[in-house]
């Protein structure tokens, strides 16, 4: 009676411990040295601000309720106040030409050899770019970065480690937002940012892949950002990406021909 008790225990035993084992957090990897919280935020946001000139071409897909598109594009950025993008259609015909800054911008429409001219404001950016975003924020969208400066002297709400990714979570109860960020144990990197109301409801989703090391600085070459409320979706995936080269300049000039519409 003993042993056939014990031949029917000993498989729940095991099926029990296997399903505890699957639901419990996973032990982080012994052989990784963890960092505190706030050397790991540094050296976030150092990473992010390594980045003096940037530039990038790829493919770039916008979704929005009232715009759904995709292109090939080159960009170059100039830290802190200039942005230049290129887009281009079948054929690599060039479309458009875009250069921004943080007063005036040009575009210009190569088709019609037409250029718009003005001062810049966050509408304007919305209307370039088709998406909630301010100056700082496209910069760091196309670059990959996640701006930690408001974190570097402030203790998150929780830290913690699970398997290979270090969890950050701030929550501010005044402004109604609570900011997660996943980065990888081993590389240092944002792999995931969430940014949510105090009741879960998510405002913002990026997601960075395919990371590799350009001049000591890494950097994603697949962005994913996603606002679900504005239903705004954006990916971002280089071919070629080189920073922080002396031969990086943005040299733009308009046609002697075109015709020139004060915004």
């Amino acid at each position: 009676m003993r042993y056939t008790k014990l031949m029917i225990a000993l498989p729940l035993l095991m099926l029990c411990a296997g399903f505890w084992s699957g639901c419990s957090t996973v032990k982080p990897d012994s052989t990784v040295e963890y960092i505190s919280s706030d050397r790991l935020v540094n050296k976030l946001e150092a990473n992010r601000r390594k980045i003096r000139n940037f530039e990038g071409s790829g493919s770039i897909s916008v979704k929005t309720p009232s715009f759904d598109n995709s292109a090939s594009f080159r960009i170059v950025i100039e830290k802190p106040d200039s942005i230049y993008l290129t887009i281009y259609g079948p054929f690599s015909i060039e479309l458009a030409q875009i250069l921004v800054t943080k007063n005036n911008f040009v575009f210009y429409e190569a088709l019609k050899n037409t250029a718009y001219t003005g001062p810049v404001n966050d509408d304007l950016i919305r209307n370039i770019f088709k998406v909630d975003l301010s100056f700082n924020d496209v910069i760091d969208a196309f670059t990959g970065g996640v701006n930690m400066s408001a974190r570097l002297y402030k203790e998150p709400t929780s830290f913690d480690v699970v398997t290979d990714k270090y969890l950050l979570t701030y929550v501010d109860s005044l402004k109604n937002e609570v900011a997660r960020y996943t980065a990888d144990v081993r590389d240092l990197n944002i792999v995931e940012y969430k940014a949510e109301d105090l009741q879960a409801k998510e405002k913002l989703l990026s997601s960075y892949s395919d990371f590799q090391i350009f001049e000591t600085v890494s950097l994603p070459k697949k962005i994913e950002m996603k606002r679900v409320k504005e239903g705004q979706y954006i990916t971002i995936e280089y071919d070629k990406i080189s920073v922080n080269k002396n031969t990086t300049t943005i040299d733009f000039s308009l046609p002697d021909d075109a015709d020139v519409v004060k915004w």
